[in-house]
């Protein structure tokens, strides 16, 4: 949506925003600022961007056959019999184990240029667009990969990456495991906290699209679930 709908219809979070950006931000340990944060599949995206990034790296015909493999995996995940970190690293071993990490960081950084750009989602990136122009600082906390997010948070000018990280052996080889916890449900709450120690005196927003992301929701003072098109504000 426009800015001047969306201010139309949110006043005293435009009111907020703006009275908080005219502060001196020369001091980073007292920045002020508005902060937002934005979940990304499903989000900023029309879709999941894992599984397309899988299929870049390996090419269309590995893919596909190493997917009919782990067809269980996933319908064990979207029947819910195996949690998302489990089924995750299941499909990750499976395609990546045994690449070097560099040899993936550049074909992320491909990815993140040809593909990702046709996957956002417009109305989410206006959104995006408004709280950098009236000086809001915008992070992403996402469940995705850093390997691929981090060069498009760049391009977008997204100053924080709150994501998923592979995990790599001792000769920079992928193992196929996570390093660390996957950034999904109240992990992306934690993220929050541990990184932004300010944000209790931060007007903060969120923007997610599903039950992953009621924790980084819930934590902030206006969340908001995307949902058939539409952006709606969670009530409390």
């Amino acid at each position: 949506m426009g800015n001047h709908a969306y201010h139309q219809a949110h006043p005293r979070e435009h009111l907020q925003a703006a009275v908080v950006v005219t502060q001196d931000l020369n001091t980073p340990e007292k920045d002020t600022r508005p902060i937002a944060f934005f979940d990304f599949d499903g989000t900023l995206t029309t879709s999941d961007t894992l599984m397309p990034f899988l299929k870049y790296v390996v090419g269309a015909r590995v893919y596909y056959a190493k997917l009919f493999l782990i067809g269980p995996v996933l319908i064990g995940y979207f029947a819910k019999l195996i949690p998302n970190d489990i089924a995750k690293q299941i499909i990750l071993k499976f395609y990546l184990k045994g690449y070097h990490i560099d040899e993936v960081r550049v074909l992320g950084r491909q990815f993140s240029e040809e593909m990702i750009p046709e996957m956002v989602r417009p109305d989410l990136m206006e959104r995006l667009k408004w709280h950098q122009e009236l000086g809001h600082q915008c992070v992403l906390v996402s469940a995705s990969l850093d390997i691929y997010l981090n060069d498009w948070c760049k391009k977008v000018g997204i100053t924080a990456c709150l994501c998923s990280s592979l995990e790599v052996d001792s000769g920079s080889r992928i193992t196929g495991a996570l390093s660390g916890s996957n950034c999904f449900g109240a992990e992306k709450a934690r993220r929050i906290l541990i990184n932004f120690e300010s944000l209790t005196s931060r007007y903060s927003y969120a923007y997610g699209d599903s039950k992953g992301d009621l924790a980084m929701l819930f934590l902030v003072n206006s969340g908001f679930l995307y949902k058939k098109g539409k952006i709606k504000k969670v009530e409390r």
